[in-house]
């Protein structure tokens, strides 16, 4: 079987309308008992096996292409080629065919096709050697131009072309022939060149690229492709590469090899990116060499410079100097931020070897400096480099923070120095303060924090966090709804709470984004976020913010709340029933009004939540304190299900008293429920003075912490002198609460309660009381479509 006349390869066309080599072998006809009829039969030349049976049926349309091609469709989605080595062998078996189906063997096809197959014919694979190219003239730009976009649609004409435009150096000869045109003006010429030029870069071959992007040739590429047909003038691309675009050294690159990668790969991204046009969903593959040859040239660059760690060390000690000018500084960040950005291009393993060598040469330090200066384009690009550092490695950026804070004060910590920048960003739509809080988001994350045998991350972490940077984070907040703050911004006979939040926009976004990161805590920091909540008594100052005018700082304060209520977590619940913080809630609410609104819809689902999960502490508190004010709401079921909630358990209660035998009863049984309750929460109160630093140690004492008093402490005792004054011992907030404007005192009983509410409330947003000028009030208050009653009405 040595005979190469009869040496063909087998192809069949797949799905993709693309054809798959089958294998290569001899082929024979001989008649097949089987098949009952002369067959074409190819056996592989590596084991004999059997690659092609095939009857050659009298009415299926055989086609003779190229003199060493024969086609045909054996079913409706099954076609099949035959390619042979000689033309020699195609004409014999071109010959059995014809003598099968009784044709003459001069014709190229044997039967008349129908249109579907002629389609199907136009697509074989085609196998003489090469393609013959025109001779490199001008007056055959045309023909050349022709052939290059005729073969754009067949990969295997592709292939050829490819190979033909390599061996005879084609593309260099061309580009003579540009210079040439270009000379002559030969605009003809020129717009033929540009088809052309263009065609070879969609053939989408690296060997032609490596010849088109040479540092002789690429020049003249970009000068082909300034002469688009389309144009009524040409592009001016090489006076920009060559004139306008500057490359920076900002430490001199000495290796040549190196400084000839970063101008090729930037002239062909430039080509890439500027000068061709946006391929069109045909093309789309076209260019995937051209993005996969940048690409690597980027791999390098990052490659050759990682190795050149003297490079490397000098660009840091010039960044970190302090005596580099803020322009040379500049460039520095920006060449490490674009340095960073290429280094994307690596793999995992390299790019963790890429990381850990600019942690050792000391980005985090050099990053704290920069992050720092005045000048916004070096804090923007510094930031960029952080968050690569940050996507990469959190935890090697947490371990720099905590030995940096054996060391240095707080306020030069890296992640106070973010934290500044976030409070800082003079952007008005904060956009440099959202990506600096998702990167401290990703850095207090406990999910994705280590914890080894001999130390866990989390806790170390988390202590460092909230002892030395959560009094910066908080400050704004805290600034924000202090007393101080709260008075001044008092307007004087309002119908708003005797509180007043800042109403500027850009405050607004950053005490939204900052109640974000707080809430984020809330779920997953447990007893570090309880115990800074409870000494800061910072629900209470969230809650301020329910009286914005900012709808979403009012809906960011009440996530807050509701992430709290959501954990279900008794201390939680304790100390906002303690300081009634549902009350700014309430207010809120009934403020708002018949309005059907997303306000509206949180605080109701806020209370359908404590509702369904069958909170009772927060059920009872609500039921008692609040139920006269929020009974007339009864497009939701809500108040009146905690309502019937709050009954069936003190039903259930009563049933369990009265299951206990009576010898067994006390005094304390005999007791009314009122009184019950208030004999549990001076246990409360008892208890938490007693036992609270044990079950939440504090956090240190922060050297901000003067600037915002420690208002929950103040309250307790507040508290403890409002319910000794409180009418037959009830809470003095419950009496205030229950007040109504129908009480047989009238104006005398709202002043007598007064001042007990307003001392208990001390630093709250909203007093539960009518205040004395109020009262001419009460008549308005029913005519009035705005709002529904206040809660002190």
């Amino acid at each position: 079987m040595s005979d190469t006349r009869r040496r063909v390869k087998v192809y069949t066309l797949n799905e993709d309308r693309q054809w798959d080599d089958r294998g290569t072998g001899h082929v024979s006809s001989t008649y097949v008992e089987r098949l009952k009829g002369m067959s074409l039969l190819v056996r592989a030349e590596s084991d004999g096996s059997l690659l092609l049976e095939s009857k050659i049926n009298p009415n299926t349309a055989y086609q003779k292409q190229q003199d060493t091609l024969i086609v045909w469709s054996e079913a409706e989605n099954y076609d099949l080629a035959l390619s042979f080595q000689e033309k020699a062998g195609c004409d014999e078996i071109w010959e059995k065919i014809c003598q099968v189906q009784g044709k003459d063997p001069s014709v190229e096809v044997t039967q008349d096709l129908i249109e579907s197959e002629e389609e199907h014919i136009e697509e074989m694979p085609e196998t003489s050697p090469l393609i013959d190219l025109p001779t490199c003239e001008l007056n055959k730009l045309e023909e050349i131009a022709d052939l290059v976009t005729s073969v754009l649609s067949s990969p295997i004409r592709r292939e050829k072309l490819a190979l033909a435009l390599e061996n005879e150096g084609y593309i260099k000869k061309l580009l003579q022939l540009f210079q040439v045109c270009e000379n002559l003006e030969n605009t003809e010429g020129l717009h033929h060149l540009y088809e052309i030029i263009r065609g070879i870069l969609f053939l989408n071959k690296a060997t032609l690229f490596e010849v088109m992007f040479s540092d002789e040739c690429i020049m003249d590429v970009v000068g082909c492709l300034e002469y688009d047909p389309s144009l009524a003038q040409p592009k001016r691309h090489r006076e920009f590469l060559t004139k306008t675009a500057k490359f920076k050294e900002v430490i001199p690159i000495t290796d040549s090899e190196l400084r000839q990668k970063i101008h090729q790969t930037y002239r062909v991204q430039y080509i890439q990116d500027i000068i061709l046009p946006t391929p069109s969903v045909f093309e789309e593959n076209f260019l995937s060499t051209l993005t996969s040859f940048i690409f690597f040239n980027k791999v390098e660059i990052v490659s050759m410079l990682q190795e050149d760690e003297k490079f490397l060390s000098e660009v840091f000690a010039q960044l970190t100097d302090e005596a580099t000018d803020d322009d040379k500084r500049c460039e520095l960040v920006n060449f490490f931020k674009e340095f960073c950005a290429f280094s994307q291009t690596l793999q995992p393993q390299n790019r963790d070897a890429f990381f850990k060598t600019l942690a050792k040469l000391g980005i985090l330090p050099a990053l704290e400096i920069v992050m720092g200066m005045d000048d916004l384009q070096v804090r923007s690009a510094a930031t960029d480099i952080f968050s690569y550092l940050v996507e990469f490695s959190p935890s090697m950026v947490r371990e720099f923070v905590m030995q940096e804070a054996q060391q240095s004060d707080d306020d030069i910590l890296l992640i106070n120095v973010v934290i500044e920048q976030m409070i800082c960003d003079t952007d008005p739509e904060l956009g440099g303060a959202v990506q600096l809080m998702g990167l401290l988001r990703t850095l207090i994350d406990p999910e994705n924090m280590l914890a080894t045998a001999n130390k866990t991350e989390k806790s170390e972490f988390l202590n460092f966090f909230y002892n030395h940077c959560m009094h910066v984070l908080t400050a704004p907040l805290l600034a924000n709804t202090s007393e101080d703050k709260c008075e001044k911004d008092a307007v004087v006979g309002s119908t708003k709470s005797n509180t007043i939040c800042p109403d500027n926009y850009q405050t607004a976004q950053l005490l939204a984004l900052i109640l974000e990161l707080l809430t984020f805590c809330v779920e997953h920091h447990t007893y570090h976020i309880k115990n800074y909540i409870m000494n800061k008594d910072l629900l209470r100052r969230v809650l301020v913010l329910m009286n914005s005018k900012h709808t979403f700082l009012a809906l960011c304060a009440l996530r807050f709340m509701r992430r709290i209520i959501g954990l279900k977590d008794e201390f939680y619940n304790r100390y906002i029933t303690k300081g009634n913080l549902f009350e700014p809630v309430i207010n809120a609410l009934l403020d708002n009004g018949t309005r059907y609104n997303l306000l509206n819809s949180a605080v109701i689902e806020l209370f359908e939540f404590i509702r369904v999960e069958d909170i009772k502490s927060l059920i009872a508190h609500i039921v008692e304190n609040f139920y006269n004010a929020l009974e007339s709401i009864e497009y939701v079921q809500t108040f009146k299900g905690l309502k019937t909630k709050y009954e069936q358990e003190k039903d259930r209660q009563n049933q369990k008293l009265n299951s206990v035998p009576s010898i067994l009863r006390s005094n304390r049984f005999r007791r009314d429920a009122r009184a019950l309750e208030e004999d549990e929460e001076m246990w409360f109160n008892e208890d938490e003075e007693e036992e609270g630093e044990a079950v939440v140690p504090p956090v240190e004492k922060s050297k901000q912490e003067d600037d915002f008093p420690d208002s929950y402490e103040k309250f307790m005792e507040t508290k403890k002198a409002g319910a000794a004054n409180g009418a037959n011992g009830a809470n003095s907030k419950s009496v205030a609460a229950q007040t109504s404007p129908a009480s047989s005192n009238g104006s005398s009983s709202k002043n007598a309660t007064l001042t007990t509410a307003v001392t208990a409330t001390k630093g709250s947003l909203v007093g539960l009381v009518d205040y004395p000028d109020d009262e001419d009030d009460d008549e308005e208050e029913e005519t009035s479509p705005r709002k529904r009653p206040r809660l002190g009405s």
